[in-house]
Parts: C-alpha cells; sequence; structure tokens
C-alpha cells in the first residue's frame, strides 16, 4: 500500500503533461540546439577521427586540438544528443577505487576553467556532497574510504550529526549517524558544459561536423582507417569511438564486439519547495545511499533520482542485442514513478518537505554500463582503434578521460594507471547474455556498501575454460572472478561450506588463512592459478624482441626469467615470467587481469618495430597448477618421471606429469619450494587427480591466492598493480636487480632509467609492521607522521610470522630508517607502525643458502 503523499505524487497530472513518451530538446528552454553551421561536404583528412557529440566526445576532441592534434569531430545527430543532455549533471571527487580519483579530479579542475577560457557559462553549483551516514555499517564504510585518502588529491571530511544538520536544514535527523562530505564540488547543467567545451575545442583547431552519421569504418593498409559517412569519407590516423549508447554499433563496423548495455535511468524535478526557498545557502548534493537516490537543489526545488533495485530497474535489451531504435537521440521514455516508489518513500521519510512537493517534470533516459559499471576507454587490439564508452557517470568522466586520452596519444604512454577502465578487462568471454545479468546486477548495486574484496556473483560461471571446477568445490573452495575465470580464493576448513561474508573487520577467510598458511609452510599444497595469461612467441626475431621489450635478460633454454616491460619513460608497465622452450620459442606468463593488457603493448612493438615474430595467445588453451611447500619435492617425484634432485631454481622442463605432457617451472609466488606446471587444457584434470593422489600421505591441502599473495608479501615480492605500475619508475619499489642496463639491447625505457639513475630517488618500497588487531591492511591505506600523509600503503596483510599486520608501503626516504615510528590509516583511525629492515620472511632458496653457509662454517670450526 502506497503512502498518501506518494499516492498523490503519482497520481499528479502535472507528471503525465510533462513525460510524454517522446520529449523533444527543443521543448527544453534551457537546452537550445547548437549554433554551429551544417555544411555539406566534409575533410578528407585527419590525424583524429572522435566519433560522437556527448561530454566524453567534445571533451577528447578539446584536448587532443590543445595539444596540437588535427581533430575532427563526427556527430550523427546534434551535440549532446543520447545520454548527455539529460543527465542530472553531478560531478564529485569521490570514487572508492583509487585510480579514478584522478579521472574526477582532472574532471573538476578543467570544468573550474572552461568558463574563464571561453566566456560561456556552464552552471557550475560547488555546494559540495554529502554521502549520509544512515546505518552504523555506513559509517565503518566511510571510515574505510577516509583511511584510503588522505594521500589523494580529493579532499573528504567524516561529519558529526551536528554537522550534517548544519549544512541541510531540510533533512529529517531521525536516524542519521554522520555523513561524509567532500567540498568544492556538486553539479553542472551537461548542455552549457559540452558546448562551452565544444567552443573551446573548435578555438584550438579542432572541427565539429554535425549531421554526421557514420557508417563504416574500414582499416588500411599503412594502420590508418576510412571512416566512411554520406558526407564523404575522411582517411584518418586514429579513431575514437565516443559514441554514447551508439557505442556499440559503431563499434561493430569495426568488428569489435564491445559489451555495452543502455538502461534507463530517471529523475524528478519538482516545483518551487518553501522550505528550500528558505534556505539561507544551497545544501550539498546528497547521496542516501540506503534509500539509493540522490538530491540536490534545482533552483528553489528539489531534484531527485533514484538508482532502481535490479529487479525493476529496465534494460534496453533490445539496443544492446540489436540496434538503437533508429532516430532516437534527443528523446525520452516514459517516467514511470511506480517503479520508484520504494525510493522515494525513502525521500519523503528523509525530506519531509518533499511529500508535499508537487512534480515538475520526469526525465527517464537511457545510459550506458559496462558489466562493472567502469567505463571502457584506450586503445583496443585492433590498430589504432581507441574506444571511451560505457560511461553511466559521463559527466564526472568526461573532462578527465579527454585529458587522459589526449595525453596518452600525444605522448606515446598513459599518463598514469587506469587499468580499471582498460577495455581489454573484456574479451570473447564476455557475452550479451553475461553483459545483461552482470549490468543488472551492477545498476542495482549502485549504493550497495562497498566492502573491500567485495564479490559479486551474478552472470558466473562465465564460458572461460574450469576442467576441474567441480573438485576444487568439493575439497571447499570459495571461488572468486579474475577475469572471467573461477579461482579458489580460500578454502574452508574441512567438512565446512565458505561463505561469504563481508566485513570491515577481519573476515571469515582472514581467520581461516593460518590454516593454508601451515599447509604450504609445512607441508605441501596445490593451487589452480589457471587465469594466467599465456602466450606462446616463435619466429626469427623472438630474442631481439624480447631484448627489446623487457629489461631484464633473456633467458637461455630451459630456463625462465623475470621480465620487466617498461614505458618510453621508464616506468613498469608489465612484470612477465619468460621461459624458453627451445631456440627461438619461448611461453610469456602473466598475471591473470593482465591478458590482453600485455598481449596489447607486446603486439605493438611486433607491429612498429616489425620484429618477424608471432605472438598466440594460449592462455585458455594450457592450465595452471601449483604445488608448493617443503614436501613438493617429493610430491613431485611422485608423479613425474624427472630428476628432482638435479632440478635446479628456475628451470624448465618439458616431460610426464600425472601421465600426460606437462611443462614444469621450479618457482613458485609463495617463496617456499615449489614447481608451476602447465599441462593442456584438456589435461588439467589428470595433472589434478595425480597431485591429489599422490599427496594425501604428505599432508597435502588446497590453498587460495589469498595465502599465496600473503607469503608473496612476507618474502618481500614486488606485484604488479601493486608495488608497480605505470606510475612507478623500477628504482622505487627495488626492482633494479631485474633491470639489466648493462645488456647491448637498447631495451624500451633505458634511457629514462639511466636519467633517473643520476638524481637520488625520494621514495622507495620498505616494510612495516602495524599494530592492529581487528583489522588488516589490504594497500591504498594512507601513512600519517605528525597528522600529515606520508606515503601509501602498497599490499597489506596479518603476517604469521610477525603475529602481527604486514604492509609494503612507498614513503619518502626521510622515514625509511628501520625502527621509525608512523601510522597506518585503517578503520578512519591511525594505527602504530614500525619500519622494518626488510622483508620478514626468507624464501626458501635464501634460507638454503644460509643453512650451507652454516654447514661450512661448522666444518671449518671443526677441522681447527
Amino acid at each position: 500500500m502506497l503512502s498518501k503523499p506518494l499516492h498523490k505524487i503519482l497520481t499528479a497530472g502535472s507528471i503525465r503533461s510533462s513525460t510524454p513518451a517522446c520529449l523533444q530538446v527543443e521543448k527544453c528552454s534551457k537546452r537550445q540546439n547548437s549554433s554551429s553551421t551544417i555544411i555539406s561536404g566534409i575533410k578528407e583528412r585527419a590525424d583524429t577521427v572522435v566519433l560522437g557529440g556527448g561530454i566524453v566526445g567534445v571533451c577528447t576532441a578539446y584536448h587532443l586540438a590543445r595539444r596540437g592534434k588535427d581533430v575532427l569531430l563526427l556527430e550523427k545527430s546534434e551535440l549532446t544528443a543520447g545520454s548527455t543532455w539529460h543527465a542530472a549533471g553531478l560531478i564529485t571527487a569521490y570514487h572508492p577505487t583509487p585510480n579514478v580519483k584522478r579521472v574526477h579530479w582532472e574532471s573538476l579542475n578543467f570544468y573550474n576553467q572552461i568558463t574563464a577560457e571561453t566566456g560561456q557559462e556552464i552552471g557550475f553549483h560547488r555546494p559540495g556532497s554529502l554521502r549520509l551516514g544512515t546505518s552504523p555499517i555506513r559509517m565503518d564504510e566511510f571510515r574505510y574510504a577516509l583511511s584510503r585518502q588522505a594521500h589523494k588529491n580529493s579532499p573528504i571530511k567524516l561529519l558529526t550529526p551536528e554537522e550534517v544538520e548544519e549544512l541541510v536544514p531540510i533533512l529529517n535527523m531521525e536516524g542519521i549517524h554522520g555523513g561524509l562530505f567532500t567540498p568544492n564540488e556538486g553539479h553542472i547543467d551537461p548542455y552549457s558544459l559540452t558546448m562551452a567545451v565544444a567552443k573551446g575545442a573548435r578555438l584550438h583547431g579542432a572541427k565539429i561536423e554535425q549531421q554526421a552519421e557514420v557508417t563504416g569504418l574500414e582499416p588500411r593498409a599503412d594502420g590508418g582507417w576510412d571512416v566512411v559517412t554520406p558526407k564523404g569519407t575522411v582517411t584518418a590516423n586514429r579513431v575514437i569511438n565516443c559514441g554514447g549508447f551508439w557505442g556499440r554499433e559503431v563499434g561493430k563496423l569495426a568488428g569489435l564486439d564491445l559489451p555495452l548495455v543502455p538502461v534507463q535511468h530517471q529523475y524528478l524535478v519538482t516545483k518551487s519547495v518553501p522550505e528550500v526557498q528558505a534556505l539561507k545557502k544551497e545544501i550539498p548534493v546528497l547521496r542516501h545511499l540506503d534509500g539509493s537516490f540522490y538530491l540536490r537543489q534545482e533552483r528553489d526545488g528539489l531534484l531527485i533520482g533514484p538508482y532502481e533495485s535490479r529487479e525493476s530497474m529496465v534494460q534496453m535489451e533490445d539496443w544492446a542485442r540489436n540496434e538503437v531504435t533508429p532516430g532516437f537521440g534527443k528523446e525520452l521514455y516514459p517516467g514511470d514513478l511506480e517503479r520508484l516508489s520504494p525510493h522515494l518513500e525513502a525521500a519523503m521519510e528523509a525530506f519531509p518537505c518533499f511529500a508535499n512537493a508537487e512534480i515538475q517534470s520526469v526525465v527517464n533516459g537511457p545510459i550506458t554500463y559496462t558489466p562493472d559499471i567502469l567505463p571502457m576507454v584506450g586503445p583496443t587490439m585492433l590498430p589504432n582503434m581507441w574506444v571511451a564508452v560505457g560511461f553511466g557517470y559521463g559527466i564526472v568522466h568526461g573532462g578527465g578521460v579527454g585529458k587522459y586520452l589526449s595525453d596518452w596519444i600525444c605522448e606515446g604512454e598513459a599518463p598514469y594507471e587506469l587499468v580499471e577502465f582498460d577495455p581489454l578487462r573484456y574479451s570473447n568471454w564476455t557475452t550479451m547474455d553475461y553483459a545483461i545479468t552482470k549490468t543488472r546486477e551492477s545498476y542495482g548495486f549502485n549504493n550497495a556498501v562497498g566492502y573491500p574484496n567485495e564479490e559479486r556473483f551474478d552472470g558466473r560461471p562465465t564460458n572461460r575454460p574450469r576442467p576441474i571446477f567441480d573438485k576444487l568445490v568439493a575439497a571447499g573452495a570459495h571461488m572468486g572472478f579474475n577475469a572471467g575465470w573461477e579461482v579458489p580464493l580460500w578454502y574452508g576448513a574441512p567438512g565446512e561450506k565458505p561463505e561469504y561474508k563481508p566485513s570491515f573487520t577481519k573476515a571469515n577467510w582472514q581467520l581461516e588463512q593460518e590454516r593454508e598458511y601451515n599447509i604450504l609452510t609445512q607441508k605441501v599444497g596445490v593451487a589452480d592459478l589457471s587465469p594466467f595469461g599465456k602466450f606462446m612467441l616463435s619466429g626469427p626475431d623472438a630474442q631481439k624482441f624480447l631484448d627489446r621489450s623487457v629489461a631484464g635478460f633473456v633467458p637461455k633454454e630451459g630456463r625462465t626469467g623475470l621480465g620487466h616491460m617498461l614505458t618510453s619513460t621508464g616506468k613498469v608497465y608489465a612484470e612477465l615470467t619468460i621461459t624458453c622452450l627451445q631456440d627461438g620459442k619461448y611461453l610469456i606468463v602473466t598475471g591473470g587481469g593482465s591478458e590482453f593488457h600485455d598481449l596489447r603493448r607486446l603486439s605493438q612493438i611486433a607491429r612498429e618495430e616489425n620484429f618477424d615474430v608471432e605472438l598466440e595467445n594460449v592462455t585458455e588453451e594450457y592450465g595452471t597448477l601449483t604445488v608448493a611447500g617443503p614436501l613438493s619435492g617429493e610430491l613431485m617425484a611422485r608423479i613425474s618421471n624427472q630428476d628432482i634432485k638435479h632440478w635446479k631454481f628456475m628451470d624448465a622442463r618439458h616431460g610426464m606429469v600425472g601421465g600426460v605432457d606437462c611443462l614444469g617451472i621450479r618457482i613458485s609466488y609463495t617463496g617456499e619450494l615449489g614447481w608451476e606446471l602447465y599441462p593442456a587444457m584438456k589435461d588439467m584434470d589428470a595433472v589434478y587427480q595425480a597431485i591429489v593422489d599422490n599427496g594425501a600421505d604428505l599432508g597435502l591441502g588446497h590453498v587460495g591466492t589469498r595465502v599465496i599473495n600473503t607469503l608473496r608479501i612476507e618474502k618481500g615480492f614486488r606485484g604488479w598493480g601493486h608495488e608497480m605500475n605505470k606510475d612507478t619508475s623500477p628504482i622505487e619499489p627495488g626492482l633494479m636487480p631485474f633491470v639489466k642496463m648493462k645488456k647491448k639491447a637498447n631495451f624500451i625505457g633505458k634511457a629514462a632509467v639511466q636519467e633517473m639513475l643520476k638524481t637520488p630517488r625520494t621514495s622507495e618500497v620498505i616494510f612495516l609492521a602495524v599494530d592492529s588487531s581487528d583489522v588488516d591492511p589490504e594497500g591504498d591505506e594512507s601513512i600519517v607522521s605528525l597528522g600529515k600523509a606520508v606515503g601509501y600503503t602498497t599490499s597489506g596483510c596479518y603476517s604469521p610470522v610477525l603475529k602481527s599486520a604486514l604492509v609494503m608501503a612507498s614513503i619518502p626516504k626521510t622515514f625509511t630508517t628501520p625502527g621509525t615510528e608512523l601510522e597506518v590509516m585503517l578503520a578512519g583511525k591511525g594505527c602504530k607502525a614500525v619500519v622494518l629492515e626488510g622483508a620478514p620472511a626468507l624464501t626458501q632458496s635464501a634460507r638454503e643458502r644460509l643453512r650451507v653457509i652454516e654447514d661450512q662454517k661448522i666444518r671449518v670450526k671443526s677441522s681447527v
């Protein structure tokens, strides 16, 4: 039964009169047609063609033109058509993902100056943004966010209920525990913003062509593209697809299958509200997370935008599977407030003045989502075909993404790490069925509590191989998701079923981890690491190609080495494990989430520098199992036909394991004695079963990737995406032993690293023991000295060796002396931390070397 105020809103005649099936933009007085002149014909050549005239497209054109690029923007209809014109215009620096915060920050800075440059107002209101703490768990979430914020450029403050009430006098304070406030941001008029940016782009020389629908994208032999339109064909060095909800269709023209699904998003605007009229200043943009809606002032009324549940939300499935309705551009769908009733009820309770408000209009328009909500930004596997699509929040992303793409194109490498937006995080496993299922989940979870190590389950498992999935689950595996793969994160105790129980303190899996840790350090464990990306490299130039691509030595036949791909400015693009199988043939292995990220770069180097090599992605053809622990050698002796005693560290051998042909490498990310085994995917079950059948009396146990991460932190192994990425050189994280500056080959980034070495480093990665009994660190927490942020954690865990929390951290040299006391922010408070001399645990090979030295000392003493 609906409440009387809500029933009044739902039956108000004003709604029906203001939301026809197709509301044309020309009926909105503040959103007029662009003043640009439509000309017949089109220029024949351009360095970069941007497809799409929404906020992302015009920002990309602006930043490229500002840097001197010859840019042509093609818009099939008119500027802002699609999703931009009807956006609510919210903009915030807040985001739970560290790299995405920088995109938001760049957008804010850009929008702050565009009026001064162009003279065009954009309706930028900066009352700040306030996330309401309506439950204790929300306050825990805010403290979690606060712990990861002080070292970034987006200031936030945790507010008391009294401070919240002062900022929002119209809020019902019952049940308000506090709030999280971000200043100097708020909301912006999307139409005015787009026109101002377009004007700036033109001032810098960009050409903008409207009513120019792209009907064909044809690759050229020189790596460029022919862009076909009814007005003529443009030859471009590169194309950037900023097509909004047309982005999927544009991608198809180039042969891309982009997992984009438009969804309907509604917001409503009230007429004048007396309580809002009486306010002395504008209230912040409010986000009522438990009610799943945002609210802001719209003049002296209110604008309220709910995010519906996954059960009630509406997807444009026909658009995703087939095509966008022809002619759809600046139209809306009828408002459907019945779908919004739970959220509007919550809004009335929180803001009593809304219960008596009269609705002026309801906006129900399509926005485009990717399966994980984040957009797809960057180059694809097709040469010179770039994308910037899938923006559920295009206004806040547009300015930052435009600058990011411009810097990448002009400098030849990404300006900073933004792997969360990489379009190649999706591949053939991302079917449309999966995309539709996942976007429904993601939209419905828009305001869900953001726990550490969050997991979501819809759309799983995908169609990626999983030959031993059922057996691992039967053994107690709690499966996680990694680039389409199901991978065991941890295992329940024997006889117990693992459950997902997220928490802002120690979670259930953390309490279980010591059992798996003991398996790996005292007995022998088995883990499935099949998500590793695997590429087979061959050809006459294979060794020369690797010498150019990685900074380390290329291994000889039968050996494995660790190699780092650097960017031209000396940043760490990737970490690879390279095995020479035979002369001119190599297996390259990378992390599961980096599969296509790294393959794209390797392919680019081969293509642009004309290496005669063949690079084949064999990720799904070969599985990966690891056995590790002090008894792993005895287990390997039982299941393989190799001489285990003489199998040296980093040696690679082909042989029989479990009765099938299999590559084995003596290496382990745990730092313990161990092997990685690479059977054909069809033989995974045979190898796994041999391990299980022959390891029982050795105390064999199953282990997940989370305990392996704990062991790699204790041993001091640097991890890509943690201690190193495109924001760091190999110097700060201590990777220089793997960078062979004296090798003859001029590897990419060599000159840049040589220059860096001339200047003393200002920061480095160190280890801190942290006094925290109820919260384990995970990385990206602020490190504080005397109340000021001085660094950040890169990885974290509970260390069984230390019997305390342990972090790896990037801090200034001033604070790296062992014994220095600092604080690590956890759960919103500073926890005492002490700088250690180094990694707290030795690897098996280091322990073995020490044992040999001690034995030699004993023999010397006994002979005296």
